[in-house]
């Protein structure tokens, strides 16, 4: 790579500008996916412990995670979510909004059903063109639903299908000589859960852990060219929790959580004698490839190796406290290497059960001083018939 930089910057003179161009140019990027609203956490109970849901006690949230969860939940039960998408971007405009419903019913003690939608609006774009004159403005819009099925293996073992029906609506008109329209995808996710109790511990305390595949479906195409297509944020979940002093008065529950994005990461080009990448790969491997391909060869395909894919895992953990199982106190932190989207925040809530309905709140605090990332607040209202304790 440095062979194309280092003969042209030596005659010009100009060595150390030379030399952070290259540098920036070829740093590591984060893999590309679309519809990545997917990815967002609706449930403002496991947000507000930094966005480690698989390891707290199942719900109707569960159906976003892990739906394997859902046998493990009660008779039935419904919940309904609600985020004004970071508001601080848009103060005179509410319509930047995610929005999830869930609901499930289990058949006897060994299988369930589960229903959910996500819907997410981006308030108005504007589009411009080169010279800065009014296109168009459009209201993009996105939205997912989903359709679960759960099974007990055993009395602390289940696994769940999932099938989802996407529609990413981002733009519309032609631009750079492509013409624009919505994409739709279809998708499906596998979870297995399994969960304990340590009756021989004094204050039965709970443990749990799961690991999902999610949005493993077909690319998007965003536009009338065939070969311009995008992967769905396909991602692998490993989850656990620990509950412990669980008496009547009090209980503490710890989350702790990695992802990965099984899509391809962004290879290295070789650069012309101007600093401009070319199509000839220097360092990884093609982007363009299948699904199956993408899903294995993903673990492995990072530029720098290794160390690279390592900083593709996501990790968040969080904590809980619950008094008499009614009043809720919870903080967290969610953490993404600042060369694979520099997603980095801190996390608190709280929230309240009267009988079986529950009422949760989270307001996340970004650390990374982004101007693309602002203060978000989540919003959950639960309603849960006979949950296991």
């Amino acid at each position: 790579m440095k062979k194309y930089i280092i003969p042209f910057a030596l005659c010009s003179g100009i060595l150390l500008p030379a030399v952070q161009v290259q540098a920036q140019k070829q740093q590591e990027k984060p893999p590309s996916v679309g519809a990545s609203f997917l990815q967002i956490n609706p449930d403002a109970r496991t947000s507000g412990m930094g966005d480690a849901p698989t390891g707290v006690e199942p719900d109707a949230n569960a159906l976003f995670h892990n739906a394997a969860k859902i046998v493990f939940a009660g008779d039935w039960g419904v919940s309904a979510s609600y985020s004004p998408w970071m508001w601080e971007l848009n103060p005179g405009s509410s319509n930047t909004a995610l929005f999830y419903l869930a609901g499930f019913k289990n058949f006897g003690e060994k299988e369930g059903i589960g229903v959910s939608m996500k819907y997410f609006h981006h308030g108005e774009v504007t589009f411009r063109d080169d010279n800065g004159a009014m296109m168009q403005q459009y209201k993009p819009k996105e939205f997912a639903i989903d359709a679960s099925y759960a099974r007990k293996l055993s009395n602390h073992l289940a696994l769940a299908i999932s099938l989802r029906y996407i529609r990413s609506d981002l733009g519309s008109g032609t631009f750079n000589g492509l013409q624009q329209k919505p994409a739709q995808a279809g998708a499906g996710d596998i979870g297995l859960y399994y969960q304990s109790h340590a009756n021989h511990i004094d204050f039965n305390n709970r443990y749990s852990w799961g690991v999902s595949f999610t949005n493993i479906g077909n690319k998007l195409k965003y536009t009338d060219d065939a070969q311009r297509k995008t992967f769905l944020p396909m991602n692998l979940r490993i989850g656990g929790g620990y509950s412990f002093v669980n008496t009547t008065d009090h209980m503490f529950t710890l989350a702790a959580e990695v992802n990965k994005l099984l899509v391809p990461t962004p290879p290295r080009y070789v650069e012309d004698i101007n600093g401009v990448p070319t199509n000839e790969i220097a360092e990884g491997k093609d982007p363009d490839r299948g699904i199956a391909e993408a899903l294995f060869s993903s673990l492995w395909d990072a530029p720098d190796g290794f160390r690279e894919e390592i900083r593709e895992f996501t990790a968040s953990g969080g904590l809980e406290y619950a008094y008499q199982h009614q009043f809720f106190v919870r903080a967290g932190y969610f953490r993404e290497h600042p060369n694979k989207g520099h997603r980095q925040h801190f996390a608190a809530g709280i929230g309240a059960r009267i009988k079986t309905i529950q009422f949760d709140l989270a307001y996340l605090m970004p650390t990374d001083n982004s101007q693309f990332r602002r203060k978000t607040l989540k919003f959950s209202l639960l309603y849960t018939l006979s949950p296991e304790k």
